[in-house]
């Protein structure tokens, strides 16, 4: 499958530039660090195991808008810089690791977001695939499943794919809505489910009889 093409707007704002000596240390680590990975690839930080070395005021917001020290990160070669040595460990918590440290940061929902899907195929054959607003690209198989979780407040749903290791990037609504245009009924355990296929798997939304609002 081909990934997407189109380029995401820039969030707002610029990186800041003074009293930044500790993000432009942990940028040069970052990029340091991915020397490790191969060609289009990520570097390899599961298999990193530095000291913690104490969290970072760095926050990525539920709109994916990173923060440092309460400023946007506004460049986005940055912000795909830092994205690529992410991780999310047993304890649930996100870090960005590089070979010699380990520093904690605050994620409001999802690390990523899936801006853009593309789609080959119908039925059991289909194969979807989304791209990130880092412009990473994730087809979703069995390895990389899309799960869905009742949205707090609203009673919604919300989707989100996994990217690598334990990272997730929502799907955008917009997106969604195209999502659901792919579903179709399948009977899982003797009950009829809405959901999609991709790769051959069949991932799962919601009970047929309780999407009724949404097709």
């Amino acid at each position: 499958m081909t990934a997407p093409t189109r380029t995401e707007p820039q969030g707002p704002g610029e990186s800041p530039s003074a009293g930044s000596g500790g993000l432009a240390a942990l940028a040069e680590a970052a990029r340091s660090a991915g020397t490790s990975a191969s060609a289009g690839g990520t570097p390899p930080v599961e298999r990193w195991n530095p000291e913690f070395c104490g969290d970072l005021d760095i926050r990525i917001a539920s709109d994916g808008t990173w923060f440092y020290m309460g400023s946007p990160i506004g460049r986005k070669p940055l912000v795909k810089l830092f994205s690529s040595v992410l991780r999310k460990d047993e304890d649930q918590k996100t870090y960005l690791v590089t070979p010699v440290e380990k520093i904690g940061i605050t994620v409001d929902d999802a690390p990523f977001l899936a801006v853009e899907m593309a789609v080959e195929g119908e039925g059991r054959n289909q194969r979807i695939g989304f791209r990130t607003h880092v412009d990473d690209f994730v087809e979703v198989d069995a390895a990389h499943p899309v799960r869905f979780e009742i949205e707090a407040g609203s009673g919604g749903l919300k989707p989100y794919v996994l990217v690598r290791g334990r990272l997730e990037a929502l799907v955008v609504r917009s997106v969604f809505y195209d999502l659901v245009a792919l579903g179709e009924d399948h009977e899982i355990d003797g009950e009829r489910m809405f959901g999609v296929w991709s790769c051959g798997a069949f991932f799962a939304m919601a009970p047929s009889n309780a999407l009724d609002g949404l097709r």
